[in-house]
């Protein structure tokens, strides 16, 4: 079978092979983040984090204690094998020590594991919250920029191993710890010891650090095809997917195209592999080396008289510990520079801010607004694209007023609700409200004044009651958590504000084949999820713009899913919906359009008419072209 050839993405955010990390300088910096990282830990839980140090500085001793025990116990059977008759009390007395040692190590070995999973769980949580809040507070421009896709898949998966580099970090102070005990043991004996040691054990961590940076480099450089190896794996095996998979015969395509893929990332992967691999076999030789010849220099000293025994199996013993932390020690160096380059990409997320924001001492919106929305010759292009959205857009909106926006297909009226809603601020000239910017009041004001239902709404895989209370999740907040609580009682009737919003939607209808009532739960991702059609969705959809009270209302094509029937039974209640709000429609439907006050036709990004239905298909310009247009399907 002849595999498809995938084009290499190229990302602004792609680090090339000459600008990978490779100076001591930016092995450095790439450690600056760690201060943040232990703020971040103890902002976790302080009492766990300060457990785990104690814990961890305790442990430090046991090795060197235990080692010192077994010395005793040595030059005392030695000393018992030349003195026959003598008590064997001093023996056992050792043999004691060395067993509360290696039992109190035990505990501290638990205890400290046990304290590290359990703040481990706490970080991810943390850390996971913490993200998902700082993305809520950036641009919709950054969400639809790949660079941006690349950043958030790296700083998602931080959130659970990093608790890992805080553990790296408490076992390197514990090692160094042990270290320096057992390595003033060797300098009294022998400083020549320490010279070997570093033989031993430098070559090996040079090389390690240096691979770290190239497996960091790899990765980073492969992060847009890993999203792509991600989104293949979803849409050749994913319920949303599955019947145009089935139908179009595509399941061959994919996997074949998922393989070409994924074997590219192998066959990379795989040639640094292999020359880590020799590199460090070839390193390690040195390291034997350099310990056996520190060895062979305690043993001629055991030799030549000048030591016992029992000091022999000690400095042995503790030139091997030594040489094991010593090389633990540098390779958690490396690891600590190799998870410092992923925890960059953590950092780097969180100091992303956005364009968007309120300034100081921003005013909240007037409530009630008083002479509504103006636009002044508006124009915007999305990022990244030189084609204008919409250009020299000047229309208002008093209130009380409802007004449709009408146009073909990419006419820049989607793009209009997005600017009013402040998703986007406009490329040039200014919205006015209540003859103020809109970009001098507080954000979060703005947005609660706003009601939006966009063509596109989230089908919320969660429960009836909780799809519809998004709508105005801060009204209904306190009984959807009781009612996510299994522990809970709860009442059989939701909130007042609920089911009216429910039932005015006709979203309420669903409900006598829902077996679990308001708290059924939707979609087919969880156990006992009904899935709905795009009409019975789209009466939950409405049923969120009725749960805000907001004094704008956008519908962006809200009977778009609808049958006949239940069109006309929601176009009923709109005009209650609307009463008293501004209120903006987008609609191809002109049965849906005819309702407001005042139409605005759009075409390439302009207004090119605007006035009544009656006005606008009693002339001859667009409205009236594509209003004929679909009448002449209905006859």
């Amino acid at each position: 079978m002849t595999h498809p050839v995938i084009p290499r993405i190229r990302t602004r955010g792609k680090l090339p092979d000459d600008q990978r990390p490779q100076s001591w300088s930016e092995r450095l910096t790439a450690l600056r983040y760690l201060p943040a990282l232990l703020r971040l830990v103890w902002e976790t839980h302080p009492s766990y984090t300060l457990a785990m140090i104690v814990l961890r500085l305790l442990r430090a001793f046991v090795p060197v204690a235990s080692l010192w025990a077994a010395k005793l116990i040595i030059d005392a059977v030695v000393a018992l094998a030349r003195t026959p008759g003598a008590s064997l009390t001093p023996l056992w007395r050792v043999v004691a020590l060395e067993l509360a040692i290696v039992v109190a190590g035990e505990i501290l070995a638990r205890a400290s594991s046990l304290v590290e999973s359990l703040l481990g769980d706490l970080f991810s949580n943390h850390i996971s919250v913490r993200l998902m809040r700082h993305a809520a507070t950036l641009d919709l421009a950054q969400f639809e920029d790949p660079e941006f896709y690349d950043h958030l898949e790296r700083a998602r998966r931080q959130t659970t191993g990093r608790i890992g580099l805080i553990a790296l970090l408490l076992a390197m102070g514990q090692d160094l710890v042990t270290l320096l005990s057992l390595g003033a043991a060797l300098v009294v004996h022998n400083p020549w010891l320490l010279l070997l040691l570093a033989v031993a054990i430098l070559p090996s961590f040079l090389g390690e650090t240096h691979f770290a940076a190239l497996s960091y480099s790899l990765l980073f450089r492969w992060t847009p095809e890993r999203r792509e190896l991600d989104y293949l794996r979803f849409v050749g095996a994913s319920n949303t997917t599955a019947k145009e998979v089935q139908m179009f015969g595509l399941a061959g395509w994919l996997s074949d195209r998922y393989a070409v893929l994924a074997q590219r990332y192998y066959d990379e992967n795989k040639r640094l592999s292999v020359r880590k691999g020799i590199v460090s076999a070839l390193l390690s030789i040195v390291g034997t080396l350099g310990y056996y010849g520190a060895y062979a220099t305690i043993l001629l000293s055991a030799v030549a008289g000048t030591i016992t025994l029992g000091t022999l199996t000690f400095l042995a013993a503790a030139f091997g510990r030594s040489r094991d932390l010593i090389q633990r020690l540098l390779l958690s160096a490396s690891d600590i520079y190799e998870q410092s380059l992923y925890l960059r990409d953590l950092f780097v997320f969180f100091e992303m801010v956005p364009t968007i924001h309120s300034l100081p001492g921003s005013p909240p919106v007037p409530d009630p607004i008083r002479t509504g929305f103006v636009f002044e010759n508006v124009g915007f292009t999305y990022p990244g694209s030189d084609r204008w959205a919409v250009r020299h857009v000047n229309l208002a909106i008093a209130p009380g007023e409802r007004i449709a926006l009408v146009g073909e297909n990419g006419a820049g009226k989607t793009t209009i609700t997005k600017l009013l809603a402040r998703l986007y601020d406009p490329t040039e000239g200014r919205i006015l409200l209540d003859g103020v910017d809109l970009r001098t009041y507080d954000l979060a004001s703005v947005r609660e004044a706003i009601g939006v239902i966009f063509q596109d709404f989230v089908r919320y895989d969660m429960r009836f009651d909780e799809n519809v209370g998004v709508g105005e999740i801060q009204g209904v907040a306190e009984y959807l958590a009781q009612a996510r609580d299994a522990t809970v009682e709860m009442p059989g009737v939701p909130p007042a504000p609920l089911v009216d919003a429910a039932e005015r939607s006709l979203a309420s209808s669903l409900l006598p084949r829902f077996t679990g009532g308001y708290r059924q739960m939707l979609g087919r991702r969880f156990d006992d999820g009904v899935d709905l059609s795009g009409g019975e969705w789209q009466k939950i959809a409405l049923a969120r713009a009725y749960m805000r009270a907001a004094q704008l209302l956008i519908l962006d094509e809200p009977t778009a899913a609808l049958d006949a029937r239940a069109e006309y039974e929601v176009f009923l209640r709109f005009s209650e919906l609307m009463a008293g709000r501004m209120a903006v429609v987008i609609s191809h439907r002109f049965s849906t359009v005819r309702m407001a006050d005042r139409i605005i036709v759009l075409s390439g990004g302009r207004v090119v008419e605007e006035g009544t239905h009656e006005a606008l298909a009693a002339g001859n310009g667009l409205y009236a072209e594509l209003f004929e247009m679909q009448a002449a399907g209905y006859r």
